[in-house]
C-alpha cells in the first residue's frame, strides 16, 4: 500500500486527538460537518480542550498536501484521495436506552462516497460485537459498490480517550487493534502502533475488539454500582462510606471504586450495547441491567438525601434556591455529553426548589441545548438555603462557602472532596 494518507472522520473528543497525533506522522485530513466546529479548529483553537492550542497549531496546515500535518474542513472532496477512513463519530441510547447507530449509519455512507479499491476504513465508536461487519460494512458496500474482503477492508480500533486527563493522552493508552483479514490487522496494527507509544493489542477478529471495548466501560459501569449500592446501606447506617473505602483498600487487591453519578459518552451508554445484543440472542442480561438502573437512580438518591437534610435543618423546602455545583459530567472538563447531574436537577426541581446551576467548565449554549436549562459560568452573588457539590471542578475545593450559604442550609457534597467543617453529609 502507498504511504498511509489518513481521514479522520468526526473531530470530537476523541476524533481531533487522535487526529493531531496522526498529523505528527501522516497527511491527515480531519472531516467534520460541523462547518464552525471546522473554522474553530483551523484558526488553531479546541473548544473541548483536548489539544491544547499550542499543540494543535504545530500540526495544522493551511491547505491540502502530502506532507505531514492536519488540515480540517466539510468538503468530501478533500477526503477522496486517502486511503485510510477513520471513523470517530458519537454512539448514544435514545430515551429507552436504545443504542442509536444514525451518527455510524451516516458516517458511513459519506465514507462511502469516496472510498476506493484498496482502501480500509477502521471504527473507533463504540459498539457491541457484531456492529461494524453487519451494520455498517453493508452501507460502504451499497454506497460504493465495492465488495468487501476484496476491493476494500475493514478494521476497529475501540477508542480509549478519557476526557479531561492530560496524563493518559491518547499515545500513552496501550491500543486494541483488529482488521477484516490477518493481514489487514496487520496493516491497522502497525497505522497504529507507529504512533501509539504505549504500544498495541493485536485482536484476533474484529467481534472480539468490538466486545473487550464494550466490556471495559460494562466491568466499571457494575464495579462503580456495587459502591452506590453501599453508599445507599451505609447512609442509612450513618457510616461514611469513603472511611469504610479506605479501610477497605488497604488490602493489596480491593479494588479503589467510589460512589457517584454514573454519565458520561461511555460508562453510562456502553453497557446498554452490550445488553441490546445479548437479548437479541435470547440472553437476559441480569447484572448488566441491575447495575445500569442502579446506577441511573443515583440522581433522584442524591436529592432525597439532600432534601432529608434540609428537613432535619428545618429549612423550607418549596422555593428554596438550591446551587448546584457543576453541569459536566466529570471534573476539570467541559463535556456535558449524558451527564447525570441533570437527574439531581430534575428531582430538586420536583421537590419545588428553585434551581441554579453554576459550572466555570461547561458551555452555556451547549447545556441549554441539550437540556433546557441554564448554567452560569459565575458564581452567583446571591445565598442559598442549599448547595448540592455534584463535580469536583478544582473552582469548588477553593470556594468560601459562607458567602454563598444562608446561616440555616445544607451542604451536599457528592464528591466527598469538602471538610467535614463545610459539608453537611458526603455520598
Amino acid at each position: 500500500m502507498k504511504e498511509p494518507k489518513i481521514a479522520i472522520i468526526g473531530l470530537g473528543y476523541v476524533g481531533l486527538p487522535l487526529a493531531r497525533l496522526f498529523a505528527t506522522k501522516y497527511s491527515v485530513v480531519g472531516f467534520d460537518i460541523n462547518k464552525e466546529r471546522v473554522d474553530e479548529l483551523m484558526s488553531g483553537t479546541d473548544a473541548t480542550l483536548e489539544v491544547s492550542d499550542k499543540v494543535l497549531q504545530s500540526v495544522l496546515i493551511s491547505e491540502l498536501s502530502i506532507e505531514k500535518g492536519l488540515f480540517c474542513t466539510t468538503s468530501l472532496d478533500d477526503i477522496k484521495d486517502c486511503n485510510y477512513y477513520i471513523i470517530t463519530v458519537p454512539t448514544p441510547v435514545d430515551k429507552n436506552n436504545r443504542p442509536v447507530l444514525t451518527p455510524l449509519v451516516k458516517a458511513s455512507e459519506t465514507v462511502g462516497e469516496v472510498l476506493k479499491e484498496g482502501d480500509i476504513v477502521v471504527y473507533e465508536s463504540t459498539v457491541y460485537p457484531g456492529a461494524t461487519e453487519e451494520e455498517c460494512i453493508p452501507v460502504l458496500e451499497k454506497v460504493s459498490g465495492l465488495v468487501f474482503n476484496k476491493d476494500f477492508y475493514g478494521g476497529y480500533s475501540p477508542e480509549r480517550i478519557n476526557p479531561g486527563d492530560k496524563e493518559h493522552t491518547v499515545e500513552k493508552i496501550l491500543k486494541v487493534t483488529s482488521g477484516s483479514t490477518p493481514e489487514i490487522g496487520q496493516k491497522v496494527d502497525e497505522l497504529y502502533k507507529s504512533v501509539i507509544t504505549a504500544g498495541t493489542h493485536l485482536a484476533p477478529t474484529i467481534k472480539v475488539a468490538e466486545a473487550a471495548k464494550v466490556i471495559e466501560n460494562s466491568q466499571r459501569d457494575i464495579n462503580i454500582a456495587f459502591v452506590n449500592e453501599l453508599a445507599k446501606i451505609f447512609g442509612l447506617m450513618d457510616i461514611n462510606t469513603h472511611d469504610v473505602l479506605a479501610a477497605a483498600g488497604t488490602k493489596w487487591n480491593f479494588l479503589p471504586f467510589k460512589p457517584g453519578l454514573v454519565g458520561g459518552h461511555c460508562i453510562g451508554v456502553d453497557p446498554y450495547y452490550l445488553a441490546q445484543k445479548a437479548q437479541e440472542y435470547g440472553y437476559h442480561p441480569e447484572i448488566i441491567l441491575a447495575g445500569r438502573r442502579l446506577n441511573d437512580s443515583m440522581g433522584d438518591y442524591v436529592a432525597s438525601e439532600v432534601v432529608k437534610l434540609m428537613i432535619n435543618k428545618d429549612v423550607r423546602i418549596k422555593d428554596a434556591k438550591v446551587l448546584v455545583l457543576g453541569i459536566t459530567f466529570k471534573e476539570n472538563c467541559p463535556d456535558v455529553r449524558n451527564t447525570k447531574v441533570v437527574d439531581v436537577v430534575s428531582a430538586l426541581k420536583a421537590y419545588g426548589t428553585n434551581v441554579v446551576i453554576y459550572d466555570p467548565w461547561a458551555n452555556e449554549e451547549e447545556v441549554v441545548y441539550e437540556y433546557g436549562l441554564v448554567s452560569l459560568k459565575e458564581l452567583p452573588s446571591d445565598k442559598f438555603d442549599a448547595i448540592v457539590l455534584t463535580v469536583a471542578h478544582n473552582e469548588f475545593k477553593e470556594l468560601d462557602f459562607s458567602l454563598i450559604k444562608k446561616e440555616k442550609s445544607v451542604v451536599y457534597d457528592v464528591k466527598n472532596i469538602l471538610s467535614d467543617t463545610i459539608r453537611d453529609k458526603n455520598l
